[in-house]
């Protein structure tokens, strides 16, 4: 109920078409309660937003970050290495329906094109919505571990013959970053313990 009414709002300051609105929240809520999704869900988007609201001051278009939230993973296929790139011309569609200036529009797309690699931005917002993103890895061990698993059931497809290498290149990947968070407030928050989760993570595997 929180996301639905969040996202209606978003959309009423550009559109009345309630019609729309609710069309559009309707391909949303179906596509992140697709059956293969275990970690990949709605919980996933809450979770983002719970972490953005608490730096909310230090963002300069919330409006755009949004967005970007409820699109960047709507296209979700584990077999899939183009997920990034369809999620954000599925929410280009949307959003122009919706009125969206083209500005903002590219502005969103090249958001959520970022959380392909995770790589640091020159744009700020970029950086707090991957950090968002990330936040799961610095989590207590215990919900870390949670993850881990929702993953691994996401990529169920995968022999661990072929997962646990992926999955091993993904991890070394974050910590050969100079530091995994962007921001200083998840720097602070998150970096420490997200190394020990990964470092815990590849022993195990």
């Amino acid at each position: 109920m929180y996301l639905k009414e969040k996202f209606k709002d978003l959309c009423f300051d550009l559109t009345s078409d309630q019609d729309l609105i609710n069309s559009f929240w309707e391909e949303i809520e179906t596509k992140y309660s697709e059956k293969g999704r275990h970690y990949h869900n709605l919980f996933h988007l809450e979770n983002m937003f719970l972490e953005l609201e608490k730096v909310k001051s230090n963002i300069q278009d919330f409006m755009a970050v949004s967005f970007s939230v409820f699109y960047h993973d709507v296209i979700y296929d584990a077999t899939s290495k183009s997920n990034e790139e369809k999620s954000a011309l599925y929410a280009a569609e949307r959003l122009q329906k919706l009125g969206l200036h083209q500005d903002i529009i590219s502005k969103i797309s090249l958001q959520i094109l970022a959380t392909k690699s995770h790589l640091h931005s020159n744009d700020s917002d970029t950086n707090y919505l991957l950090d968002a993103d990330l936040s799961i890895l610095g989590k207590d061990p215990e919900l870390y571990l949670d993850y881990t698993r929702k993953i691994r059931k996401e990529y169920s497809i995968y022999p661990d013959l072929l997962y646990k290498p992926g999955r091993r290149k993904v991890l070394k990947h974050f910590l050969e970053l100079e530091s995994i968070f962007k921001t200083k407030e998840f720097r602070d928050q998150y970096e420490f313990q997200a190394k020990e989760n990964i470092v815990e993570e590849l022993r195990i595997l």
